[in-house]
Order: structure tokens, then sequence, then C-alpha cells
């Protein structure tokens, strides 16, 4: 009578090698080891950080409060919070030192600036990183070169170029300068973008018959959005916060621009001692930036890391 149940044969019954204690033991140590080391690292990182964010956020507090209070609360009690709010100060600094007239020429070239940079900026990152014909390297190059090109070298002969076009003391002068500052970062930026985006789109609308223009405008540059929110928040900042175009290139009183307009509150309390109001229109200089920076922060993130992974 025969059974199911038969003991297995060949090599079955013998055992295989166990693995030693010793060897489990050393795994279970290493990563332990590892965790510890891991630990560590995060601590130090997250130490860091927080030591950072105090560094940069302390200065704008301090400033923002220190717009509220007065003169002699400054140089008394620089660190104490004020006792009231006085927004005199800001009124002061706004129609007083002229900070409104400031704010207004500054947005009206920075915008300027930024819709022109933009737009070139993004036409000629398109036809680098898409077409290919003789010089195309040349010009991305040529591009390239500018963003290495000192800005201070080209000021003595930048100023007789804007005087013999006629276009010194004006704003739409001062905007084709910040659009020639600020297209070399913008085509680098924006080249490297559009060669991460997909060419069966652009294929399959020259296929319904789409002229590149409106591939362009309707099809690619949409695509290109974060990377348009990232190299425009990274040229805004730089537009605002130019200082050196504008002095050299701009000189009258009611076409200044904000920065200009701080430098020259500052070197005016030196004889006056506003301070308050100095600190009431540097606040006022920051608030722009900060929010535009807090607004777009996702697009900024999600431009520098879209072509990171394909």
């Amino acid at each position: 009578m025969k059974t199911t149940d038969t003991p297995p044969t060949g090599n079955a019954l013998i055992p295989g090698p166990r693995e030693p204690r010793s060897t489990g033991a050393a795994k279970t140590a290493a990563r332990t080891e590892n965790g510890g080391e891991g630990k560590v690292l995060n601590v130090f990182s997250h130490g860091v950080l927080i030591i950072w964010a105090i560094m940069v956020v302390m200065p704008l507090l301090w400033a923002v409060m220190t717009s509220f209070k007065s003169d002699k609360a400054i140089f008394t009690s620089p660190w104490s919070l004020p006792d009231s709010l006085r927004f005199e100060n800001w009124s002061r600094a706004w129609s007083q030192a002229h900070m409104s007239d400031y704010f207004l020429n500054t947005i009206l070239v920075v915008g300027g600036s930024l819709v022109g940079t933009l737009l070139l900026g993004s036409m000629a990152a398109y036809v680098l990183a898409r077409f290919e014909f003789p010089g195309n390297r040349f010009l991305y190059f040529l591009f390239i070169g500018g963003m290495s090109f000192p800005v201070i070298l080209a000021l003595v002969p930048l100023f007789y170029v804007m005087q013999s076009m006629a276009l010194l003391n004006t704003m739409h002068g001062l905007i084709l300068v910040y659009i020639a500052y600020s297209l070399p970062f913008t085509v680098f930026f924006l080249t490297a973008f559009f060669r991460t985006l997909p060419t069966s789109v652009a294929e399959a609308a020259f296929i319904d018959g789409a002229s590149h223009t409106r591939t362009f405008f309707q099809v690619m540059l949409p695509m290109a959005r974060p990377g348009l929110i990232s190299v425009g928040i990274f040229n805004f900042l730089g537009q605002w916060n130019q200082y050196l175009l504008p002095t050299v290139l701009n000189t009258e009183q009611d076409q200044k621009v904000l920065s200009q307009g701080l430098v020259q509150l500052a070197v005016s309390q030196g004889y006056k001692g506003d301070w308050s109001g100095l600190f009431a229109g540097l606040v006022m200089a920051m608030l722009p930036v900060l929010a535009a920076y807090i607004i777009f922060q996702r697009q900024v993130v999600a431009g520098l890391t879209a072509g990171a992974v394909k």
C-alpha cells in the first residue's frame, strides 16, 4: 500500500548553511549606526537652517518694528517693541519724501522691462533650443558671455550711446537698458527649460496647420509657464533693486526710481534726523519683493526643478 506522504529525496534533507548570528548582529549594528548618523546629520542641517532663518528674518522684523517708532525711541530702546503704532511715519515718507513718485516710476520701469525681457528672451530661447541653423551655438554662447561681462565696464560707453540717441533721463530709455541687462540670464535659463518640453506637442500643432508663431504663443509658451514665472521673479528682484544703472543714466528728480529715492532719503537724514521716515521708506521698498516671492514661491521651485526629472 502506497502513501502520498513520501519523504523528499536528494539534497532536500541536507540543511543549508545557516547564517551566523554574528552577521545578523553586524547588520543590525550597521543599521543602528547609519540611523544614528542620519539623525545627527538631520539635527545639524535643521540647526543650520534655523540659524540662517533667524539671520534673515530678524533684520526684516527689526526694520518693520522700527518704522513704527519715534526717532527718540529708535536710539534709546532700539530692540524694544514700539509703544504705539506711528503710521504718520509711513505717511510722511510717502508724501514728504516723495516715495510715492519713486514707487510709481519703479513700477512703470520694472513692469515695462519685465514684459519686454520675458517676451524677447522667451522668443530667442525657443529658437535657440528648438531649431538647428548655422551660428546657433555661437549666438547661444554670445548670450552666455553677456552674463560674465561686468556692467560697470559698460557704463561710460553706454552713457554716450544713450546720450547720442536722446534716451538719457527718459523712462523708456531706462526700460531698454534693463531689458538688455536682463536678457543674457533670461535666454540662458529659458533655453535649458525649452529643451525639456516634449516635441510631440509642437509637431502635432504643425500637422494641424499651425504656424510657427501660433505654435509658440498658443502651445509652447503656456507649457513654459513655470520657467517664465521663475525667471520673471529673478529679473523682478534684480531690476527692482537696481541702483547703478539708474544712477548713471537717470539723474532727473522726477524720473528717479525707488533705489535712488532711498539713497537720497538716507543722505538727507544726516541733516534732518527723520530716521523713522527712513525705515518706513525702507519697508515700503521691501514689501513688493517679499509679496512677489511669497505669492509665487511654488512656481519658482517648480520652474527650477522642472528639468531635473524627465
